[in-house]
């Protein structure tokens, strides 16, 4: 197996940047697929915290990152962020770094549009306002621009006088001021002069890569629950997050191939609007919040949390074809009397093990719990499944059942090593 693929499996947030790290040291190159610089991943390392955002974490490792097409890429974030990682002392050149060509822009004018269209929503979405979502419906509408338009000034001037004109007429509509071409060109031609030469034919350099044998990793942003057709929609991403999406937002297609590892928590977490029918609005929920730092990497949205939605889950397993799970933090229930796992839902008092798809139906839903005992002891740091509480294992055994999906890892801490493996995702499963 010289592929495996990274998503979440509930609504993001799930600890996927540090799973992505520890498979990482076998790896030799990392891959961005989807989404943008909403992503946000936390890693620490020897007592390091590092916060990324559009790199890919193998960078870490001193591996090669690849920044796909499937990413949008807003200049300014990704030369900030470059900056910043150098300052704290891992330096990003072409020879560590390389990003489609073929990868979408994003502009200014597809944040101003974000806060318009987020303000115009009778129920806001609770996106995180950086231009992600109209720079995605630019690229299905054929207006975005690429990368490699950069190079060529002209062009770039020709694709963007088009952006623009569509912009500010929706801006306008919407009652919001016009984005001007000029700056904006001058912003991207300096800009260009630095990002130039990390461009490459990713699915080239991939390709070429699989053939010789070599282990890719794919980092997956977001998660299944905010995939753009298959999550909790309208409260969605603007973009696949599954493990398919790894195929064509990189242009490997034999990525399909690979081990496609789901990431979840031991609980649940959302940021912003959407339904979430596992949600604790009380003491055990603010206490899940605080014990594992709930709070967003990249906005500081503090996040709501919940009981495991084991419904769910199955669900993201089922649809996003997942090979195994990676269950994380764990120690943050050390010392609940009782935990409980939505198995299913009542809508209109009919019992149903799938979460209904029609807004109706969702507001009428109501979560049926399956509950366990909890433990006193401490987790924290466990590296083996014996160093475990008995009722500890029984809960990632009843997850793993009612998931429909071995358990591969259990993060346990946030430092590197915390991690009982149970099995390796970069080998063959026995038997295949």
């Amino acid at each position: 197996m010289n592929k495996v693929i990274v998503t979440g499996a509930q609504w993001g947030d799930e600890g996927k940047g540090r799973i992505v790290d520890l498979l990482a040291e076998a790896a030799d190159c990392v891959v961005r697929f989807n989404g943008g610089h909403n992503a946000g991943h936390t890693l620490v390392v020897g007592g390091k915290t590092w916060k990324l955002a559009l790199l890919p974490c193998g960078l870490l490792r001193g591996k090669l990152g690849v920044i796909g097409n499937g990413v949008v890429v807003d200049p300014q974030a990704l030369l900030a962020e470059i900056d910043r990682i150098a300052a704290e002392g891992l330096a990003i050149t072409p020879d560590t770094l390389a990003i489609a060509d073929n990868a979408t822009l994003l502009l200014p004018s597809h944040i101003a549009l974000d806060a318009a269209q987020e303000a115009a929503r009778a129920q806001a979405i609770g996106t995180t306002g950086r231009g992600i979502g109209p720079a995605f419906e630019d690229r299905a509408g054929r207006r975005a621009i690429r990368l490699a338009d950069l190079a060529d000034p002209a062009v770039l001037r020709e694709r963007l006088a088009e952006a623009l004109r569509y912009h500010n007429a929706v801006l306008a509509a919407l009652g919001r001021p016009a984005c001007e071409l000029e700056p904006m060109l001058a912003a991207l031609l300096e800009q260009a002069r630095r990002i130039l030469p990390y461009l490459r034919p990713a699915w080239k350099l991939l390709s070429e890569a699989d053939q010789a044998g070599r282990r890719i990793l794919f980092e997956g942003a977001q998660a299944m629950l905010l995939d753009v057709e298959h999550g909790t929609y309208p409260f969605v991403t603007s973009s696949g997050t599954g493990p398919a999406q790894a195929a064509s937002g990189s242009g490997l297609g034999s990525a399909a191939r690979g081990h496609a590892l789901g990431v979840c928590k031991a609980y649940a977490t959302r940021v912003g609007g959407g339904p979430f029918p596992t949600e604790l609005d009380d003491a055990v929920g603010a206490r899940l919040r605080e014990k594992g730092g709930e709070y967003g990497t990249n906005t500081g949205r503090a996040r709501r949390c919940g009981w495991l939605d084991a419904a769910l889950l199955r669900q993201s397993v089922r649809v996003g074809g997942m090979s195994s799970l990676a269950l994380t933090k764990l120690d943050v229930l050390d010392g609940l009397a009782e935990l409980k796992i939505c198995t299913g839902y009542r809508v209109d008092g009919v019992l149903r093990d799938d979460y209904p798809a029609g807004l109706a139906e969702r507001g009428r839903v109501a979560p049926v719990y399956e509950t366990l005992p909890g433990w006193q002891e401490s987790t924290r740091g466990a590296r083996s499944l014996d160093a475990l509480p008995e009722a500890a294992r029984a809960y990632v055994r009843r997850i793993a059942e009612l998931a429909g999906a071995p358990v591969s890892l259990i993060s346990t801490g946030a430092e590197r090593d915390d991690v009982i493996r149970l099995a390796d995702p970069w080998m063959p499963a026995s038997g295949g």
